[in-house]
């Protein structure tokens, strides 16, 4: 009786996962190709900005004699002038006031809003959005004369307007821009909120949660960075509005700093380094709130964006 003699069979080779190249999808040379563009792009979108900012440190007279090429004629008195001449410090207190209470108003009236449209469905929930962001599908412009006399016949005492009305008071710009931003705010703070789990709600409601506590103590630290992403964009857009400023408000010493920026033209001419030097102190503000707000706002914008 004979035995053969097992053979063994090699085992199969074990498939090597497949290596991701350095670089995602693109390859080396076309990330090269794309940074320069995207560099180029960036450094097209600061010119202007930087060239007022180095234009704002040259004297008038030089660059008249010289040219805006040239380099020289080197100075801080621009600031110095620009500040006293403008009266930037009574406009910079004006949007202060009108930036911070519209701000602040925005955001909290849209989280509620978005907080019932998010967690409540009803028959009317999509109505509701839609009439919130109506008021973002029509110009300001088409709107000029219907608010300007609706807020002329509406009356406040004199100790909260000078002019007994609407008009010429900081309420208006609050109101106006409070309105015009709701839509919006609503929208991005609506599909966030929907973002977060129903579980957490559920819990909430088991532990005898109301629904104010669901929404002031379990949604609102949510949504912080929705909220700061918000809040930088918000503080732009009310901190540089000109055009409501310019209609509902008619006294001088009540206009926001946007408007100081007409203080710095002469009568015959212009110096463009003054107003560049005032146009970069009219930036500064943003500048800082964004800076200050910079990793919530990313964070902000890009929440969601790797949920599969």
């Amino acid at each position: 009786m004979t035995y053969e003699t097992p053979v063994a069979t090699p085992a199969p080779a074990r498939a090597t996962p497949p290596t991701r190249k350095e670089g995602g999808v693109l390859s080396k040379r076309r990330g090269t190709i794309a940074t320069v563009i995207v560099a180029l792009l960036a450094l097209a979108w600061l010119f202007p900005l930087l060239w007022a900012l180095v234009n704002s440190f040259r004297e008038y007279d030089y660059t008249q004699a010289n040219g805006y090429l040239s380099f020289g004629g080197w100075t801080t008195s621009n600031y110095e002038q620009a500040w006293t001449q403008g009266n930037f410090g009574l406009h910079m207190r004006n949007s202060l006031l009108i930036t911070v209470p519209a701000v602040l108003l925005t955001l909290w009236l849209s989280s509620m809003v978005a907080f019932v449209l998010a967690r409540f469905s009803y028959r009317f929930n999509l109505a509701l959005l839609g009439v919130f962001l109506a008021a973002n599908l029509l110009p300001p412009q088409a709107l000029l004369i219907p608010v300007f006399r609706m807020f002329r016949e509406v009356p406040l005492p004199y100790f909260m307007s000078d002019s007994g009305s609407m008009l010429n008071s900081f309420w208006a710009l609050i109101l106006v821009n409070t309105a015009f931003q709701l839509g919006f705010c609503t929208f991005v703070l609506s599909n966030y909120m929907k973002t977060l789990p129903h579980e957490i709600y559920e819990s909430a409601e088991l532990d005898g949660a109301s629904v104010w506590r669901q929404y002031w103590q379990l949604t609102m630290p949510l949504v912080r960075p929705a909220l700061a992403a918000l809040a930088t964009l918000q503080v732009t857009w009310v901190y540089n509005e000109f055009f409501w400023a310019t209609v509902l408000i008619q006294q001088g010493n009540k206009l926001p700093v946007t408007s100081a920026l007409n203080n710095l033209r002469g009568q015959f001419f212009t110096d463009t380094n003054l107003v560049a030097a005032g146009s970069i102190i009219v930036a500064l503000p943003v500048l800082v709130v964004f800076f200050a707000l910079q990793k919530q706002f990313v964070s902000g914008l890009t929440l969601g964006s790797t949920k599969g």
